[in-house]
């Protein structure tokens, strides 16, 4: 998963950075999601949660600069 993005650190990306991180993050919480629904034991139940807020950081800031 990695280090937690934070507004200031998002911020300071390019906006293909961001785009490209937005999309890195949305196809992780999705494989997160099929493993879980496919009966898989998740090794972190909270991951999902993590991502979810990581995805709206990085919406928010990109509304934020329109």
């Amino acid at each position: 998963m990695g280090k937690l993005l934070t507004a200031e650190k998002i911020r300071e990306m390019s906006d293909v950075e961001r785009r490209t991180k937005l999309v890195d993050l949305k196809e992780e919480l999705m494989m997160l999601y099929g493993m879980q629904t496919g009966g898989g034991l998740s090794d972190n139940p909270a991951k999902a949660k993590v991502l979810r807020k990581q995805i709206a950081r990085i919406l928010t800031v990109m509304n934020e600069q329109k």
